[in-house]
Parts: structure tokens; sequence; C-alpha cells
């Protein structure tokens, strides 16, 4: 007898659409984070930066869901182009601190009307279906955490 394998079919998979999903929406960022010269992941570093003065690179791993592998080439490419500083924690030296330089913080300017860009190309989803997708993805971050 033939063992069914339904639980491998990639249409029963709950990941393949996250992953797809995910996919498309970053690849909807690009045409307008391009001209600017900074990738998606660069982008969400500097939304962060944007809220808080300062961020250590573990707070900023942990807001992006990141680890410090991923992290740390990411920071020095963006230290070379002088968007941001690192400096040791006065406090504790095994801590980086992660600071804006101006030409970060005016970059904020430059991104502002992406979100909204990008919201008009994917307009699939009402405001109610929006937040409940917003909500389920966070319920699956939020419990990821504690896993």
């Amino acid at each position: 007898m033939a063992q069914s394998y339904d639980q491998l079919k990639l249409k029963n998979q709950m990941c393949f659409p996250l992953y797809a999903c995910a996919r498309k929406i970053v690849n909807a960022y690009t045409p307008f984070l391009k001209p600017i010269g900074i990738t998606y992941t660069q982008y969400i570093v500097f939304m962060v930066l944007w809220e808080k003065e300062e961020v250590t690179v573990g707070e900023l791993g942990a807001a992006l869901h990141l680890d410090a592998g991923t992290l740390t080439p990411l920071l020095k490419k963006l230290e070379k182009e002088d968007y941001i500083t690192r400096n040791r924690s006065k406090e504790d030296e095994r801590i980086t601190c992660i600071h804006l330089t101006d030409k970060g913080d005016k970059l904020k300017e430059k991104c502002a009307q992406i979100p909204f860009k990008v919201a008009s190309t994917l307009g699939v989803l009402d405001e109610k279906d929006l937040k409940e997708l917003y909500r389920l993805l966070y319920l699956i971050l939020d419990a990821g955490e504690s896993v």
C-alpha cells in the first residue's frame, strides 16, 4: 500500500504562502529603495534608528528578529557609508551602541512616503483585513519568542 504524504505537499504548508507573500512585499519596496541606494534590510534598520536616539546591536536584533551575524556586516556597511556610528557602551564595553549620523537622519525625509507608495501597489486588502493580518502575524512572531 502506498503511503500518503499529503503533509509534504506545498499547497498544504502554512510556511509557503507566508514566505512567498513576504518576498512579494519586500520586492514591492525595491523600486522605491533602489533610487535612494538602500536595501530593504537597511531600510528596516533605519526605521528602528529613526524611532530611537540610541540602540544597541542586541536591541536592534531583537526588534528586527535578526541575529548578530546578519546585522554586523550590514552595520559595518552603513557605518562605512556614513549613515551610522558604532561605539562601545561606556557602562559595558561588550555592548555596541548605534547612532544615526546627520546623513542617516536626513534619509528619513526621502523615505517618508515609501510606506504609502508600497501600500498603494499592494491594495488587495481593506483596512480591516490589514489590521487582522497584522494582528495574526504578530501573534506568530510573539509566540516564536517564547519557544
